[in-house]
């Protein structure tokens, strides 16, 4: 008996040193080879956005996924395998964050809802990368020291997943994950199937964008479709059936059209395809000088000059826009809600975690500091990635440009980053 413990201990030893020569402090942990691991791909405060989430993995990728409460930390976990082989959560994290649209997976090694038995610190977070050696494995939600570059004092750095959560206001409303059943036509939902067809106006390339609807006699959005896609559309029910559809992608020109729904053909350049749906042109156009877009879908860890995960699609469209034309220079614009000082989370000297609370160190400052790292932090992102750093300028508000009262629901909008053309 006194043997098989023996190798069971000596097996789950070989496992942690395969993960990570240098464990953080586990002291405060019992964790064994019976502890569950969750191949985690998404953490919502609400249970709407954790069902959407869910949805889209089942159905678009054909993911196992489930969610269910993580009660330390008061989230909704969405993971696709649970399982006590933590070799093979690693091992399909992993497989996730390179083959998949869930790039920032990690694994969450602990029970979700047992806080039983003074167990509560019995819990850890890992984070694949493609190098075995690279795995940081440490106790959730507690911090280790480790050595800074060139011998210099230690600095704490936070085991954190991307947790989705506040940025810099009251509430604690994360960006809404559509519902991807939503998105298509599905033949049992009554209405008219609308394609509206996203394109650039330089060479048609398709880009991947929404259209918003709204019915122009009640002044009232009817909802947000895909494009590039069959949506059904419902009927606005209204006395004239007069419609605005508004595209706004980042990086290029809002474009906008009135359609009838009751004769939609009557639009210019409105055609039906040979399966009746209506087909509506989108061919935007590239920002031209003068022109500030707001980066709607880049969002920051609370009190943070850190990207949220889910900030990568639209930070790489400002990037390939700068790419595709070498003569635009800009100014990045940091906005903040409100005008407090207070705690600022920044990155370490030498980290490259754009995305995610590893390796970062605390701080404090005004809110105009905080929104000057935040638009410094997504310049040294371009520039990491090859753009020249002279076509790029910083503009910090803090909280002086509100796009809604401080205390308004609406509050987190005012946490936001512009990107102004100052040449094309």
């Amino acid at each position: 008996m006194k043997t098989s413990n023996f190798l069971a201990l000596v097996g789950l030893f070989f496992i942690l040193t395969l993960i990570q020569p240098t464990v953080g402090r586990l002291e405060q942990t019992t964790l064994d080879d019976t502890t569950p691991n969750y191949v985690v791909i998404g953490a919502f405060s609400k249970q709407t956005n954790a069902i959407r989430f869910t949805r889209h993995a089942q159905k678009d990728l054909k993911l196992d996924a489930k969610f269910e409460m993580n009660r330390r930390r008061n989230l909704y976990y969405v993971y696709v395998l649970s399982t006590q082989d933590l070799v093979a959560a690693i091992s399909e994290a992993r497989r996730l964050r390179s083959e998949s649209e869930f790039t920032d997976t990690w694994v969450y090694r602990g029970s979700l809802n047992d806080l039983t038995g003074g167990q509560e610190h019995v819990a850890m977070d890992i984070v694949p990368s493609p190098e075995v050696s690279n795995e940081p494995l440490r106790p959730a939600g507690t911090t280790e020291s480790t050595s800074s570059p060139a011998g210099g004092t230690s600095q704490p750095t936070t085991a954190a997943a991307p947790i989705v959560g506040a940025t810099d206001s009251a509430t604690t409303e994360e960006p809404p994950v559509e519902d991807a059943a939503s998105a298509t036509a599905d033949d049992n939902t009554e209405g008219t199937k609308f394609i509206f067809k996203i394109a650039r106006q330089s060479d048609m390339k398709r880009l991947k964008g929404d259209v918003d609807i709204i019915d122009l006699d009640r002044s009232r959005k009817m909802g947000t479709y895909k494009g590039n896609m069959p949506v059904k559309v419902a009927s606005p029910a209204s006395k004239t059936g007069n419609m605005s559809v508004i595209c706004e992608v980042f990086g290029y020109r809002k474009e906008q059209r009135e359609i009838n729904y009751n004769d939609p053909e009557s639009g210019t350049d409105i055609i039906r395809d040979a399966t009746g749906s209506v087909v509506v042109p989108f061919e935007l156009s590239r920002l031209k000088k003068g022109d500030i877009a707001v980066m709607y879908n880049v969002y920051f860890f609370k009190d943070a000059s850190i990207m949220r995960p889910e900030s990568r699609y639209e930070v790489n469209s400002l990037l390939d826009m700068l790419n595709e034309n070498t003569k635009y220079k800009i100014k990045i614009h940091g906005h903040t809600n409100g005008n407090a000082a207070g705690k600022i989370i920044s990155m370490d000297k030498g980290s490259e975690s754009f995305f995610a609370l590893n390796n970062t160190r605390d701080g404090f400052g005004s809110a105009k500091e905080l929104s000057e790292e935040r638009a410094v932090l997504i310049r040294n992102y371009l520039v990491k990635n090859g753009i020249d750093p002279g076509r790029m300028e910083i503009k910090a508000w803090g909280g002086k440009k509100p796009i809604h009262d401080k205390m308004s629901p609406r509050a987190q909008e005012n946490v936001r980053v512009e990107v102004e053309i100052l040449e094309d």
